[in-house]
């Protein structure tokens, strides 16, 4: 079955609020208490006195990836979390500087992308841990695949605890064109999970969460459809920009 990108767009155009601020984990389970240590869950401060929050997940000890349209004045990123109402463990550390993909299109949300450097190193321990990307090279479909996060309930604007969901890739043609990998159908995610990763079965991060588009226009005819940027794709703009932005600060 190929979803054509024309109507990816249509959807997005009539599920505004779906698309900016996708991600609740729907149909899934409460993930295993710390055994997803790469999470992070993000703070987002608008200029308007506004908090929101987005997902990401842990590069190395100075980066943090996530989606582009998580966009905001000021971030916290909260490493070391389960569960958001539990202190113990749990780090915080600001963002000195962000990344964002620059040829990011929040119209069609192509290259939804980007990266935050830390203002200090985060510290490994076993509750935090970095997860390796899928190199360019892995070109193959993954499979099995799963995203976490702690997205909106239907009581919460956050998930207390972190919640995960398997989801099967589809082979669609025209999500390759978007550079994104899909999955179709009603679990997945929604509404507060941007900017995590799909991990697959080599315990790898192959995407990103970037949008899910739930029609509820019936005319659409169309499953809901959840978008992830493909990291093999990005691997070369990840390792210069992460390298750039190392050695400004070396040098300064």
């Amino acid at each position: 079955m190929f979803i054509h990108c024309e109507l990816l767009i249509a959807i997005l155009v009539l599920t505004l609020d779906g698309r900016v601020h996708a991600g609740e984990i729907i149909g899934g389970h409460v993930a295993v208490p710390h055994s997803r240590p790469y999470m992070v869950l993000l703070y987002m401060y608008k200029d308007n006195g506004t908090l929101t929050h987005c997902g990401g997940f842990l590069l190395n000890e100075d980066f943090v990836m996530t989606a582009a349209h998580c966009k905001a004045e000021s971030y916290e990123v909260l490493l070391g979390v389960h569960d958001v109402q539990n202190s113990n463990g749990k780090k915080r550390i600001s963002v000195a500087q962000t990344f964002p993909h620059e040829d990011f299109n929040a119209n069609d949300f192509r290259n939804d992308i980007m990266l935050l450097k830390l203002s200090s190193k985060a510290k490994f321990t076993k509750n935090v841990k970095p997860i390796a990307l899928a190199d360019k090279d892995d070109v193959s479909l993954p499979k099995p695949c799963l995203v976490s996060g702690w997205g909106r309930t239907k009581t919460q604007n956050i998930s207390s605890l972190l919640m995960e969901v398997d989801v099967t890739l589809i082979d669609d043609e025209q999500c390759a064109e978007h550079n994104c990998y899909c999955s179709m159908g009603e679990t997945g995610v929604g509404h507060g999970d941007s900017g995590g990763p799909l991990v697959c079965e080599d315990e790898k991060a192959y995407g990103v969460v970037s949008f899910a588009a739930d029609p509820s226009d019936p005319r659409l005819g169309a499953p809901k459809v959840n978008c992830f940027m493909k990291i093999p794709y990005y691997r070369s703009w990840i390792n210069s920009t992460m390298t750039k932005a190392l050695m400004h600060v070396t040098i300064n």
